[in-house]
């Protein structure tokens, strides 16, 4: 029996994050078990669509300038599906849920970010960033509430979800899944003397959003008081900010900007350590694309990584905030890269997306079978 799915977004290309190359994996797998992907988003110049993606009118969020807010009209044009999978509880959510509504077919959710982690942005006082936080819970729990199924990341993910959500649905962990043929370990690269990075010290660094919520200010204030060469890759509010701070660092720091996707196996394994700081992550897919590479991670053990690094195997974990704990594991980890390395080789297996994609189609069975309409 196949089961076609129509996917509503919150976040699609040409934006480039875990979200939307998670949901563009998912829907090229589920095409090569025989079933349908759809996919609603919010429309953006720069990416031409396939025939099977579907682009909503938007606006630009005025808040954030890399963040479209889809305009939840449901053209006539979106196919019949047997179930509806939300990406997000913004807009298009709120637009899936219509959908389904209309059509009388389950939802399976996904469970990508927690608005709170983002108020700051939105916020000129603590006061007012609290009140978002709070209403931003109570919003997330209302949405989630209509789904027969959401799905998590990791354990630390359904956890919150659970205890500070509130949410009574159904939470199941389903992680996001790498393409272990992409993500591999390279021996041989001119990525380092293409990019002009000097190879006389360890190489620690990160590639992603840069964020202010990611605390990468804090890779900066650790490398300070050791031998190394820092890489920032990637690009975000934050970025102006960093720059600033390298500036008045004595640590050798090189910024690469964006990194093109085919580069970044190349970046992961010309890498002792990657190193992340960020507490809000619900997975943490760059870190598990370095550990598929063989690099191990240094990450702060809050959110998703307390999961996704395995302290003393992958990697290593430290407290939020204590720099001098996060300086201790960079040596730790640099002087044990051989064996942390091979262990993160050895494991890989575990996180290819084929297991997720079993997973996912178990669950679409079930909400299938759950659904009273």
């Amino acid at each position: 029996m196949s089961i076609d799915v129509l996917a509503f977004t919150d976040t699609y290309f040409p934006s480039i994050n875990g979200v939307t190359y998670t949901i563009k994996s998912w829907k090229e797998e589920w095409s090569k078990r025989g079933n349908n992907m759809g996919v609603v988003y919010p429309s953006s110049s720069g990416y031409s669509p396939d025939s099977d993606e579907y682009p909503i009118r938007s606006i630009r969020f005025p808040f954030y300038e890399e963040f479209n807010l889809g305009v939840p009209y449901l053209s006539k044009d979106l196919p019949s599906v047997d179930v509806v999978h939300i990406h997000g509880q913004f807009t298009m959510g709120l637009a899936g849920l219509r959908y389904a509504h209309r059509h009388g077919v389950p939802v399976v959710a996904s469970h990508h970010m927690f608005g709170g982690h983002y108020a700051n942005y939105l916020s000129l006082t603590d006061g007012m960033e609290q009140f978002i936080r709070k209403t931003t819970r109570k919003y997330e729990r209302a949405v989630y509430s209509n789904a027969e199924t959401v799905l998590a990341p990791s354990r630390v993910t359904k956890s919150q979800l659970i205890d500070e959500v509130g949410l009574e649905t159904g939470v199941k962990i389903l992680p996001n899944g790498i393409d272990l043929g992409f993500f591999r370990p390279i021996r041989k690269s001119d990525f380092l003397s293409r990019h002009s990075i000097p190879t006389d010290k360890p190489i620690i660094g990160y590639t992603g959003r840069q964020g202010y919520e990611k605390d990468l200010f804090d890779i900066i204030s650790a490398a300070e008081e050791l031998d190394v060469t820092v890489v920032l890759g990637g690009n975000g509010p934050a970025h102006e900010d960093l720059r600033k701070r390298a500036e008045e660092s004595d640590t050798h720091i090189e910024f690469l900007g964006f990194i093109d996707r085919e580069e970044l196996p190349e970046l992961y394994s010309a890498l002792d350590l990657f190193v992340f700081p960020s507490p809000v992550e619900t997975q943490g897919l760059v870190a598990l694309e370095a550990i598929c590479c063989g690099t191990p991670v240094i990450g702060v053990n809050a959110g998703a990584l307390a999961d996704t690094i395995d302290h003393g195997r992958t990697g290593y974990l430290y407290h939020a905030g204590d720099i001098e704990s996060f300086r201790r594991c960079i040596k730790k980890g640099i002087n044990d890269k051989s064996n942390l390395r091979q262990n993160c080789i050895n494991g890989r297996e575990q996180y290819g997306i084929d297991t997720a994609i079993d997973t996912l189609e178990s669950v679409y069975y079930d909400a299938l079978h759950m659904f009273e309409p």
